[in-house]
Parts: C-alpha cells; sequence; structure tokens
C-alpha cells in the first residue's frame, strides 16, 4: 500500500532508506551558548528510531548576527564540532541520515537576541520584529558567502551527511532572492540575476569546500504571500539556475514574517496546502523535491510521491506528535499513528502568550521534546489502578499504565469515549482532534484497559474493585453567566456544539477565547449572525499566532 514513500530515495549520490523526512522546526531545547546538549540529541534520534529516512536539523546558526531564536544550534566555531559528531553519530545509529540546516536571520533576527542590530540585503525593516536592519555592504555579503561554506565545511567534519540551505521564510538567503525585501543595485540586486547571486556564490562555496558529491538542499518559499514576494513561476525559475549549479534537492514551503500565519498553519487551513506550488518547482528541476504542509496522515503521503508531485515528503508537526510515524507504517501499523491534530498548542517551541514557557511539544503527546527524562518503563510492581473520565486526559493514563503493566479500569459516565474532544472536533477545521481519540482508544483496547461506558463511578463503583490508585480526569466545568436575560435563553458553548439545543438567527456569544471564538465560528457556518462579547481587547488573545489570524478572516475581521 505504501510502497513509494517505503522505497529508498537519493539526494544526490546519498542513498536514503525511505521518502519520509524532518523538516527543520525550531525546538527551543538547545543551549543559549549555541551547543547541542543531551535534549536535542535524545528529541532526534528518537525520531531517528521512530524509521525516518532523513533529518534536517533545526536552523543552525552561521554566524551569531543571524540568530532567530535565543536557543538556536550554532555552526561558526571549530568548537560546536564534538558535540554536533555526538548527535550526528546518535542519528546514524539509528539508520537515518542528517543534515544541518544553515541559516542566517538577516532582518527578521530579534535585535533583543542579538544585542545588536540585524543586517539584511536591504533597510527594510521585518513587519513581525519591526526592527530597521542596517544593509549589508557588497564586502560583507561576500563575508557570509564564506560563512555559509564553512558552517558546511563544519558540518561535513562533524559528519553530517549534507546540509540544507535555508532560503526559505525570508531569511537571509530568501532575503536576496525577493525583490520584497532586496532593493540593491550592485551586483546583489536589481534584476532577477542579481538577486539570485547570493544563493549561487553560497552554493557554490558550499561545494568548493565540501566537495562536489556533498549533498546541498536549498529551502525556499515558492509562495511567499506578500505583494512583491517571490510566486511559484519565479521560484521554479530559482530552482531550475541552482540545480545547474550543483543543487542536490529543493524542499519547497510558503510564507515569510509578514506571512507568518501559512509557515505553520493551523488546523483550519487544508491538508497538503502547499503541494500545488510544490508541483511547479518538481516540473521545472529533476533533482529531488521535498515536499511539506500539514500531509499528516500515510495516505496523503503516498499520493505524493506516487503522482511525481515530489520525491520525499517532510512531515513536520506529524513527527513531533509521533515519531514512529514510518516505522508504524512499515510493520502495517497505521491504525497506531497518532496524527498531527493542527492545534499549534506547543510545537512552535513557545507556549502561546508565554514566553518564558519554552521548548517543543505536543498536545497529544506529552513525551515530545521530553524523550530524555519522559519513558514509558515496564513497572516491577504491579497495581489496580482507577481511572475516571474518558476524555483525552484519561485516555492518555489510561494506555500508558497500562503499557506499563498496570491493571486499568476506565470509567466514562457517557456513551462514547472522547470527553470535551468531542464537541471541541465541531468547529469548522477542527475535526482532526477525533484522530487522537480514535488513537487512544486504540492503544488502550491494545494494552488490556477495562473501559466501562456508561457507567458512573460512584462510590460503591471505586471501592468494589479495591484499586491502589484513582485518577480523576473527569475534565473543566463551565462557569456560568451571572448576567440576568429576561426572555433570552442562556445556554453553554458544550450545549452548542453538542447539538443540544436550536439558535435563533442573532446569537450573541460571551467570552472571546478559544471555546467563544470557535463555537462562534461553529455558529457562523450555520448561516446565523453572531457577536462576540470579550472584556479583553482582542479575541483568541492567547491562542497561536496563526490561529489567531484565520479565527479573524473566518469571522470577517471581528
Amino acid at each position: 500500500m505504501f510502497e513509494n514513500m517505503l522505497s529508498k530515495g537519493k539526494i544526490g549520490k546519498l542513498e536514503i532508506r525511505n521518502r519520509f523526512v524532518v523538516p527543520a522546526m525550531g525546538t527551543g531545547r538547545g543551549e543559549l551558548d549555541g551547543f547541542v546538549n543531551e535534549n536535542i540529541i535524545s528529541y532526534y534520534t528518537e525520531r531517528a528510531k521512530g524509521g525516518f529516512g532523513l533529518i534536517i536539523l533545526e536552523v543552525t546558526g552561521i554566524d551569531p548576527l543571524g540568530k532567530a531564536i535565543p536557543e538556536q544550534i550554532m555552526i561558526d566555531d571549530d568548537k560546536y564540532i564534538p558535540k554536533l559528531k555526538e548527535l550526528a553519530d546518535s542519528i546514524h545509529a539509528h539508520g537515518a541520515k542528517v543534515f544541518p540546516q544553515l541559516h542566517h536571520a538577516g532582518r527578521q533576527a530579534v535585535e533583543a537576541v542579538l544585542g545588536a542590530q540585524s543586517v539584511a540585503p536591504s533597510a527594510v525593516s521585518c513587519p513581525m520584529t519591526r526592527s530597521m536592519p542596517r544593509a549589508l555592504t557588497t564586502k560583507e555579503c561576500y563575508e557570509l558567502i564564506e560563512k555559509y561554506g564553512d558552517g558546511a565545511y563544519r558540518a561535513k567534519k562533524a559528519g553530517f551527511d549534507g546540509v540544507e540551505v535555508h532560503a526559505a521564510h525570508g531569511y537571509l538567503v530568501g532575503q536576496f532572492l525577493s525583490g520584497y525585501t532586496n532593493k540593491r543595485a550592485d551586483e546583489f540586486g536589481g534584476t532577477f540575476e542579481r538577486r539570485i547571486k547570493f544563493a549561487v556564490e553560497v552554493l557554490r562555496n558550499i561545494k568548493a569546500k565540501c566537495g562536489a558529491d556533498f549533498p546541498v538542499c536549498f529551502r525556499l518559499s515558492a509562495d511567499e504571500r506578500v505583494h512583491g514576494g517571490l510566486k511559484p513561476a519565479e521560484s521554479a525559475a530559482i530552482a531550475a539556475i541552482l540545480e545547474k549549479e550543483g543543487a542536490d534537492a529543493i524542499h519547497v514551503s510558503t510564507g515569510v514574517y509578514g506571512s507568518m500565519a501559512w509557515i505553520i498553519a493551523p488546523s483550519s487551513i487544508e491538508p497538503g496546502y502547499i503541494l500545488k506550488d510544490c508541483y511547479e518547482i518538481k516540473k521545472a528541476v529533476k533533482i529531488p523535491v521535498i515536499a511539506v504542509g500539514r500531509i499528516n496522515e500515510p495516505y496523503l503521503a503516498e499520493h505524493v510521491v506516487s503522482k511525481g508531485i515530489a520525491d520525499f515528503v517532510a512531515l513536520g508537526r506529524g513527527s513531533i506528535a509521533d515519531p514512529y510515524f514510518p516505522l508504524k507504517v512499515k510493520e502495517g501499523r497505521v491504525k497506531e499513528i497518532l496524527c498531527c491534530v493542527g492545534c499549534m498548542t506547543r510545537c512552535q517551541g513557545v507556549v502561546a502568550g508565554n514566553e518564558k514557557d519554552r521548548g517543543v511539544s505536543c498536545m497529544v503527546n506529552p513525551f515530545a521534546g521530553q524523550e530524555h527524562i519522559r519513558k514509558i518503563i515496564p513497572t516491577n510492581q504491579p497495581k489496580n489502578i482507577v481511572v475516571v473520565g474518558g476524555g483525552p486526559a484519561g485516555l492518555e493514563a489510561a494506555w500508558i499504565l497500562a503499557a506499563r503493566g498496570h491493571k486499568v479500569t476506565l470509567f466514562e459516565k457517557d456513551c462514547r469515549l472522547g470527553g470535551q474532544f468531542l464537541p471541541a472536533a465541531v468547529p469548522p477545521g477542527k475535526q482532526a482532534l477525533l484522530a487522537s481519540i480514535v488513537y487512544y482508544e486504540k492503544m488502550c483496547r491494545k494494552y488490556g484497559v477495562k473501559i466501562l461506558t456508561q457507567t458512573e463511578a460512584d462510590e460503591n463503583a471505586i471501592l468494589g474493585l479495591k484499586p491502589d490508585a484513582v485518577i480523576l480526569a473527569t475534565g473543566a466545568v463551565p462557569c456560568g453567566c451571572q448576567i440576568p436575560f429576561k426572555d433570552i435563553a442562556v445556554v453553554q458553548a458544550l450545549d452548542v456544539l453538542k447539538g443540544n439545543v436550536q439558535l435563533g438567527n442573532n446569537v450573541l456569544v460571551i467570552g472571546g477565547g478559544q471555546v467563544g471564538v470557535e463555537t462562534a465560528e461553529h455558529i457562523a457556518s450555520m448561516n446565523r449572525w453572531v457577536t462576540i462579547a470579550e472584556m479583553e481587547d482582542d479575541i483568541g488573545k492567547k491562542n497561536a499566532f496563526g490561529y489567531k489570524i484565520f479565527c479573524h478572516e473566518e469571522l470577517g475581521g471581528l
């Protein structure tokens, strides 16, 4: 069924065991001094164990003035080579290949992180950071080209199998490529030919220092999704030139910081939303092309490769949610794959609205980013445990306890498992949440959890089982509305989402947090007028950036 995804592939002369790729994603789990640590090594090694063919390391800095995040891994000095080699060796021990992603943020660097003014092809302010970069001199351009080559050579010395040059998402190389950010009139700007010169010289420098057979992949934003930015036709021409100059693969992404919501799209954006752009690049080159963008099901991944849309498929957030995705495909355990639900809760390395809580993880996979300390270890003292509540927390606790060897009984008073994930999946674009419930139930049954639905967990029922421990996972209870509404029905959002009430044509939603906003979307989708009342100065204020942007668009800019 998945013979194309499971077949061997090549990038240059490098053979890769299958077509599954972990793309570069900032984890926020590195050290502030740029060194790789045990947390990082465990995180990537777990995905190698899980069967991925190629792992592309997160943004790896070639210059301190190009850092995008405080914890960014660095490769601008030989001192980093030993720990990088330790990482590469650990990944290789489990059969995967690995590239670092050579990176410089350019104008998108955060000056508070740098402690200095950012640099860029031109003095054009970034709409996200809002800082004004200093335009690079021609001499400095050539110095940075050397740094890309030096970084690649260090990667080769550390045992990496190749490198990826980050020319997407509006970072430095992409800033030179795009007329949106490149306003130069010297040899590095002014015409299409001059705008691509920086990227071409970076490629030539890497090949000169590392050898023609050392694989170099370029990541491009085929559509920058901003006025004046790159579009697929121009990006296809860039890809063709890079191929002619010796590039070994093209990794097709989308967006820049000015269109940030599209780079890491939430569940409301359709799976495979970049594939059309990817195919435009694929038609322009003969070298392998890597597709990415909410490809969270193995069937879609197989379609991409079997139909020639791309040669490899990158599962970004999918690899966070389930690092064993490829192995489960290979072993015929597709029903045990924990698919990404597009919630954006923790995959970006920062909890929405809380800059102090950093480090990649996952709402549906709490082991993600914690592989070095969180492990399912068989118990030497099996216990009899009762779990009360069949929502996501109860189901997750139940199957993990059972997997460790405990005897587990789960009570759920409703006729169905899933708890509040069931109504949460009702608003438009949220249906992926149901996949996690299917997964949790599958795992519970695999490990022998006794599930009692339509069963109230009262004192007699619990004590009758003589448990050693009881876990309460009964979920949150919504607060009531204290405002008196004469002759106006007041109902809870859960009642609306469960379909327990018939609404009128004009509905007021009190509360503009995630529940309120999503309930409003659901109501609007039923062709009813909806108004949101929120005490804060904006709706969805604590939600992830991309999620908030698309909610605003869906609700007409409320």
